[in-house]
Parts: structure tokens; sequence; C-alpha cells
């Protein structure tokens, strides 16, 4: 008796399909290749779904799980090249929702994600240098992807931030992080 076959499904913004499927279908096979998987998608619906690749260089559940990582990633605004880097074990996506913090009132959103933005987009390249992440937002997620010490760095920052931190009491929390990262990564922690 053999396992069930995995399957994941996701939905997609309908927006982002065309940068999902790519220019003649160039990204939608590279993500394929990439994992190990076949992805199907319904561009009225946005609906995508995800299967282990049969026989050869497929059927890993890890890299099923990044493919959909890296879907999602698209899905929230990443390039596909940012995307893909989700490949590497050491890289992960967190997605952080703001409106569940905040509720769906559309001024609150506004506020709180021109907060996290900054004046000229200053806080996010602020998040975005410092913990050596990459961001993408939109109208109520926050996306990071980076390696795991670092995501949790830049989440711990957007999160005081959606809580009414000061922008300085941030940036202060940052550069102790940029601190500690450069130490630690010289051996010296």
């Amino acid at each position: 008796m053999s396992a069930p076959e995995q399957v994941v499904y996701l939905n997609v913004p309908v927006e982002r399909i065309a940068v999902l499927i790519g220019t003649e279908g160039q990204t939608k096979k590279l993500i394929e290749d990439t994992f190990g998987v076949t992805v199907r998608v319904d561009s009225s619906s946005g609906q995508v779904e995800l299967r282990p690749r049969q026989g050869q260089g497929g059927g890993d559940p890890a890299a099923l799980l990044k493919a959909r990582d890296a879907i999602v990633a698209i899905g929230n605004g990443f390039s596909p090249d940012k995307a893909l880097q989700l490949s590497r074990d050491e890289v992960i996506l967190e997605v952080i929702d703001v409106s569940e913090y905040v509720g769906k009132d559309p001024e609150d959103l506004k506020r709180v994600m021109g907060r996290i933005i900054g004046a000229q987009g200053k806080t996010r390249r602020i998040i975005e240098e410092t913990a050596h992440v990459d961001l993408a937002i939109t109208r109520d997620k926050v996306s990071i992807i980076g390696h795991p010490e670092d995501v949790d760095a830049a989440k711990r920052a957007v999160m005081m931030l959606i809580e009414g931190a000061m922008h300085s009491t941030v940036y202060r929390f940052l550069d102790q992080y940029a601190q500690r990262r450069k130490f630690s990564r010289r051996g010296l922690f």
C-alpha cells in the first residue's frame, strides 16, 4: 500500500499570477525544476496546486513546503529571484498579517503600514540593511526572507512598530542586533 500523494493548495492574488507564471511560463518551470514539483495554476481564480514530481528529482516533502513558501512569497510581492532564495535550507519566509494586530479598518492599516515603511521607505530600508533580510510589503502584510536569526530580528522590529514603539527605539534595537550579529559571525560570542 503506497502513501497518499501529498498535495498543497494555496491562493495567490490574481494580480500576481502573471509574475508567478512568468514570460512563456519560465518562472513556473523554474519553480518546478528547482523544487522537484508540479505546479498547476488557475489564472482566473488564483488557485495553485502543488504536487511532488513523480520519479527522479521529486517527492521530497521538505521541497514541497519550500516550493509553497516560494509561491507565497511571489504572491506577497517578492520577485521570483528573491523568492527562489527559499530553495536554500538556511533561508526562510515569515509573513506577518498586520490586520491580525490592528484590525481591518483601512485607516488603521494605512497608518501602521506607513510606520513600517517610513518616510521615503527609510524604516523599511533600515530593517532590510541592518537585519540582512528582504522585505515585501502589501496592503496588509509584511513578508520577510532571510536567515532564521535575521528574520527573527526583522520580525521583532516590525512587531515593535505595530505595537507603537518609537522609530528611534526600533533603530536602537536593530543597531544592537547588528552588533551582536557581527561579533557572533566572527565567533566572539
